[in-house]
């Protein structure tokens, strides 16, 4: 009888193991099984951007682009882009993205306003975000910009600071607002170091005419500049390689350009909206956007000037400060640029 009692309970404690081991298992799984079924129901954060160039341009399309790569970097984004958009297709391209379900859609360039206010009412979950003006439309379309008459006066002032023969060249490329802010910050810079400065300064009227930027700077240079300057995205390669012929010295923009001529590349006048685009997106991302105008500038690091690299021991101490000075003349509210 006790062997019975025995057997019995053995088998009662073996059934309770299996049960118990059992329902861990199942716990278990149905634990991962939840699991895989939040993860699968976050929404992806998706940012695209449209480009009105080529992102090879090694200034205003490609520094939209790096941005555009850090936020898939830094904040795990799916990324999409198109280049060398006409204008006849803005509205269908940001449609097209707003009805895949992107999050963010950059234009890059004061030119795709028009088209983002028209279709953002349609798709009020996406943020459009438009650089290089100052546009806003509830809910959903901001914009960002750079303050060009920052980068210019620098570029200005610098030229200013370097010509030895009191006669400067700058080559602008398409007559829009931003370009324009540009020269005519460029104008001021110089005359702020020296009034009696003679500028030579041309509208090229497009963006990737490089030959005829090449063509203007070489012209300016007949005409004795020493020193050319410009802000002409992809055409402005034009006028940096007219100054590497002539052997003259050049200042580039919106990207670091010294890798184009490095043995005249004084330095860049930067107008980086790299880190802008990335800190727009990131904000966006945890929720915070407004439908107005974000305006960076020297003070948040997105105007300045780039590394003086072969130029560095070339460049007189006393101009480097001069340079300093100014930006933090200019942060500090003690030059006026309007």
């Amino acid at each position: 009888m006790r062997k019975i009692v025995s057997l019995l309970l053995i088998l009662a404690m073996v059934t309770f193991a299996i049960v118990g081991c059992g329902r861990s298992q199942q716990e278990e799984q149905q634990g991962a099984s939840e699991q895989q079924g939040d993860t699968a129901d976050q929404k992806p954060f998706k940012v695209a951007m449209l480009l009105a160039g080529p992102i090879s341009d090694q200034g205003w399309n490609a520094t939209a682009y790096n941005g555009l790569l850090n936020i898939e970097k830094n904040l795990g984004a799916e990324i999409s882009y198109t280049e060398n958009v006409a204008q006849s297709d803005f509205e269908e391209v940001f449609r097209g993205y707003a009805i895949e379900g992107y999050d963010i859609i950059f234009g890059h360039g004061f030119q795709f306003g028009d088209a983002a206010m028209k279709v953002a009412p349609e798709f009020p979950d996406s943020k459009f975000v438009i650089t290089s003006t100052d546009i806003s439309q509830e809910p959903n379309v901001a914009s960002l910009n750079n303050d060009n008459r920052q980068q210019g006066f620098l570029a200005g002032a610098l030229a200013a600071l370097l010509t030895e023969v009191n006669k400067v060249g700058v080559v602008g490329g398409m007559e829009i607002p931003s370009i324009q802010a540009f020269m005519n910050g460029f104008d001021k810079g110089a005359k702020y170091i020296n009034p009696d400065i003679t500028i030579l300064s041309t509208y090229t009227g497009d963006f990737v005419d490089a030959a005829k930027a090449k063509e203007v700077a070489a012209a300016m240079i007949q005409q004795g500049a020493d020193i050319i300057a410009h802000d002409a995205d992809a055409a402005g390669l034009g006028a940096i390689e007219a100054a590497v012929e002539a052997d003259t010295r050049v200042i580039g923009a919106i990207s670091d350009q010294y890798e184009l001529a490095p043995d005249h590349m004084v330095t860049s006048a930067l107008s980086d909206l790299t880190k802008a685009i990335e800190v727009m997106a990131e904000q966006i991302k945890n929720g915070d956007f407004e439908a107005k105008m974000y305006n960076f500038g020297i003070e948040e690091g997105t105007v300045g000037l780039a590394p003086y690299h072969n130029f560095e021991d070339k460049v007189p101490q006393e101009v480097k400060d001069k340079m300093q000075q100014i930006m933090d003349d200019i942060v500090a509210g003690k030059i006026e640029l309007d």
